[in-house]
């Protein structure tokens, strides 16, 4: 395995309830319960809340989004601890330059769950809002997510338990 004590960013991006959050936190337990101590997660709808609070949903405040959270996880990473930033982060080029600002601590998940399987999911009910046209812009129906080509993991969350997600993620960081 991989010294996860000289610190690391696990990006899980995907469409909403993909099941990023989720994965997040189920492998914070599992790195806890390993004797990690210097875990951090990063929800992008926490963050939303304080250190991108004001920013909408445009491209350019989506980009200032994910450069922001991913400076913070870089900050981090650096510093011995292993962040798992859960962010919806809809596009390649931001996520390009976040693996660029980390030097070699950047492990991009794609939770590459269908949109039909997160509709049905709708955890957060985004997309019953966008059916009945009380929002628009939703990533993945009437906005883009540009998958990534080349992630160290794709995790099909609709093909896998939880459980199978997380070994699946730990055997990659061995």
């Amino acid at each position: 395995m991989r010294d996860l004590n000289e610190g690391l960013t696990i990006w899980f991006t995907g469409l909403p309830s993909a099941g990023k959050t989720t994965l997040a936190h189920a492998l914070a337990k599992r790195l806890a319960d390993e004797g990690y101590e210097r875990i951090e997660v990063l929800d992008g709808d926490v963050a939303r809340e304080h250190l991108t609070k004001g920013l909408g949903f445009s491209r350019d405040d989506r980009s200032e989004n994910v450069r922001r959270i991913g400076w913070v996880a870089s900050l981090l990473a650096r510093n011995g601890v292993i962040v798992l930033a859960s962010v919806i982060s809809p596009y390649r080029a931001d996520r390009d330059h976040l693996r660029e600002i980390h030097a070699g601590r950047f492990v991009e998940v794609h939770v590459a769950t269908p949109v039909e399987v997160c509709a049905d999911r709708d955890v957060k009910g985004l997309y019953a809002r966008q059916r009945a046209g009380e929002i628009s812009g939703l990533t993945g129906v009437d906005d883009p997510y540009e998958a990534p080509l080349h992630p160290e993991v794709v995790v099909p969350t609709h093909q896998q338990s939880i459980e199978e997600s997380v070994e699946q993620l730990w055997r990659a960081l061995s």
